[in-house]
Order: structure tokens, then sequence, then C-alpha cells
């Protein structure tokens, strides 16, 4: 008896975990909508709402080759993009047809901004009670403040992390960067996966209030708490730590730099060893991240000179031989050129219909069974107007009506 052998099968690709989610991107300006973008990298349908005439400025934020804006390609990846003016009655009937249909809303106009329009949580929940509203402001939706303008920067500032970042004779320090941003978009992303978590139970959907300060403050560490039980206020430190060390960033004999961390006791010992330094580890002090962080002048002094004498690549090579943790200070330049990076896919590149092939960071984090994908980078402004208000069925006639006044 013959039996036949077949080829293994290779089973078809799992949908991704968040297909048929819809939602509405409303927001600009960074937080919200790159809580969206997190959304739509593991298959969310994200619909980017625009003003008719005045674009997310984030079109228009940093460098452009050729015209083309080339944050707003990471920025508004994986969404469909359509105009609506949501002050006008044009636009606020159709925006609250898509919100019957959709699971989440982010935006982050001033409070009372929505309700003015009539397009409030009580509209919205209304048509569908099952909506997740994610309300994104600086100073969250009450209190004080909440009718300030709010930025990232400002949330640095406020959160303390700016006090406690930069030379200690030198004034506080921003990041160059959208850090506070960056945070409360992940806290965002992470609010409303709760928040369409609890609908699984309760069947109702709920508003997510996230001010941009707070995510912010919890990042940088217990700080509240050692000032409640203590007293005490961290200072800036440079690079230092004042929880342990040795910790700092240290010139190499080829004039590049490296970071060098100690956080845990084995390492710190490790490091000792190989800088030549054995004796410091039976001092008294050395035996924990506070006693070390004391004697910071002393263990910069050990390591900082023997970086010193070595090249990146002999430093880099002698501290992985010793299992101590070091890194390379890169720009982006080695980021692209590191194979760790380049082993991890974490830059890829996706092709653009107006730029060509592009690079850009890929998802945030890689599931075994359900992975997110760069399914297309930022579209031009409205180019999907038609196609989203077909689909919720306006007639050709209904939206050139839309457009002659302005709604769209």
């Amino acid at each position: 008896m013959t039996t036949t052998q077949h080829a293994p099968t290779t089973p078809a690709p799992a949908a991704p975990p968040l297909r048929g989610l819809r939602v509405l991107d409303l927001a600009t300006l960074f937080a919200g909508p790159l809580a969206a973008t997190m959304l739509g990298d593991f298959g969310a349908d994200v619909v980017k709402v625009e003003h008719p005439r005045k674009p997310d400025p984030s079109r228009g934020h940093g460098p452009a080759k050729d015209g083309v804006g080339l944050w707003w390609k990471v920025l508004g990846r994986n969404k469909r993009t359509i105009t609506l003016d949501l002050s006008s009655p044009g636009g606020r009937d159709t925006l609250l047809g898509l919100a019957a249909e959709a699971d989440v809303i982010v935006e982050n106009f001033r409070p009372g901004t929505l309700e003015r329009w009539g397009l409030g949580w009580e509209e919205l929940s209304t048509v569908n009670p099952r909506l997740v509203l994610a309300r994104v402001t600086g100073f969250g939706q009450f209190g004080p403040y909440a009718h300030r303008p709010g930025f990232g920067t400002l949330a640095e500032a406020m959160s303390g992390f700016a006090s406690i970042t930069g030379e200690p004779d030198g004034p506080p320090t921003l990041p160059p960067f959208g850090l506070a941003d960056s945070i409360a978009a992940l806290a965002t992303a992470y609010a409303v996966m709760t928040a369409l978590t609890a609908r699984t139970t309760t069947g109702r959907g709920q508003v997510v209030d996230m001010a941009i300060i707070e995510p912010m403050l919890s990042v940088i560490g217990p700080h509240p708490l050692w000032y409640d039980q203590l007293g005490y206020v961290q200072p800036r430190t440079g690079n230092r730590s004042r929880n342990n060390a040795p910790r700092n960033t240290y010139r190499t004999a080829d004039g590049s730099w490296v970071a060098v961390s100690t956080s845990a006791q084995s390492i710190a010992e490790r490091v000792l060893r190989l800088v030549g330094r054995p004796e410091l580890i039976d001092e008294p002090w050395f035996a924990d991240g506070t006693g070390r962080a004391e004697h910071t002048d002393v263990l910069d002094e050990a390591v900082g000179t023997w970086i010193a004498r070595h090249t990146r690549d002999e430093a880099m090579a002698a501290f992985e031989k010793a299992e101590a943790a070091i890194a390379p200070v890169y720009d982006v330049r080695d980021v692209l050129d590191d194979p760790q990076y380049q082993a991890l896919g974490t830059v890829t590149e996706v092709q653009d219909p107006e730029l060509g092939p592009i690079k850009m960071q890929n998802v945030l984090f890689r599931l075994s069974e359900t992975p997110g994908a760069i399914r297309w980078p930022g579209r031009p402004h409205g180019a999907d107007t038609d196609g989203v208000l077909t689909e919720l069925g306006l007639t050709p006639a209904e939206i050139a009506a839309l457009r002659a006044q302005g709604a769209v």
C-alpha cells in the first residue's frame, strides 16, 4: 500500500487582533494621534478626521521632501484620511453618523469644545452607548488649569522631569523630542483597551480622561513618596544617578562615547574588576547602590580612566566578555546600522505612493500569533473622504452638497 506524502501546509496568517475595531481620530499634535496610530498598527480601522481647510499641523512639522511632510508619514500610517468641519451643522451630523458605527473616538480639543459643537459625551453616547471617548488634554477635563492650552513641553516642566534633568550647575533641561506626548500616547492606548475590555462586561462605553501631565509624573519614579516620607527633593545630577554608581557616559580613546550602568550589585563588581580596581569592591560603602552613589567621583575616575585608554570597540568587547553592562551612544545613523536593531526589524521599509520606499520605526512590539503591520504610510489630506462617507451610506449628491457647504 502506497502512502501519499503531502507537503506540510503553512497556516494562514491570523487576523490582526484589532481587526473590526473602528477608531475615529479627531486629535492633533501628538499624543492623541499617536495613540490612534498604535491601535491602527494592530489592525484597527482608523479614520483620521481633519478640518477641510486646516490639516493636522503635524503634516508641516519637521523636514519635508518634495513638499511632503515626513513626520506625517509615520504618525498618519494605517489611517484613512477624511475631512470634516465639526463646527458646521453638516460636519456635526456626519460625525454623529460615523460615531454611531465606531468603537473609539480620540480627541484633544480643549474641554468644552465638542460640547459647544453639539458633539459632547451626551450626544455621542446617545447615538452609540458602546462608544469609548478618549479625551487627551494637557491638564484633564476639570480643575483650575483645565481650559489652558496644554502641550507636552508643559508636562515635561510641571511633572518634575525638567527639574532633575541637566547638569548640577546648569538650567533645567527639556527633551529635544515629544517625550511627554509619546508617554501619554502609550497610556491612552492602554486606557482605551482597558475601557474596551470593560465594555465586554458592562455592555457600555465610557470616557477616558487623559491629562498629559499625569503619565509623565508616573514615569519619573517615586519622587512624591520620597518627598512625603523624607522631605527629599532630587537635584540635577547630569548623567549620574543618586541611586547607584558608576552610571555615566564616558569618552573612549577614539572620541566616541559609551554609557555604563551598574544598577545590579553583581554588575558593579564586574565593572570594577574589569577596570583594574577590585580593591574598591571591599569598601563598606560599595555594598549597595546608595553607598556607591555617595562615592561617584571615585568610581567615575576609575571607570572613566580605563575607558579613555580604549577605543569604543575595545571597550565594548571587554565589557561584553566580562558580562558587564555597556552601550554605545548612538545617533540615528548608528541605529540604522546596528545588527540588533536589524535582527529585530525595529526600523522597516515601507512603500509610499508619493515618495517611494521610506524607512520608519516598525510596530511597537511583536506578537507571536497575531502580529501588527504597517499597511500604508500617512496618506494625503482628505484622500479617503468620499470612500468613508459612501460606506456611511451617503450618496454622491449628498457628499457633493457637504463639500459645497464647506463641511467636508
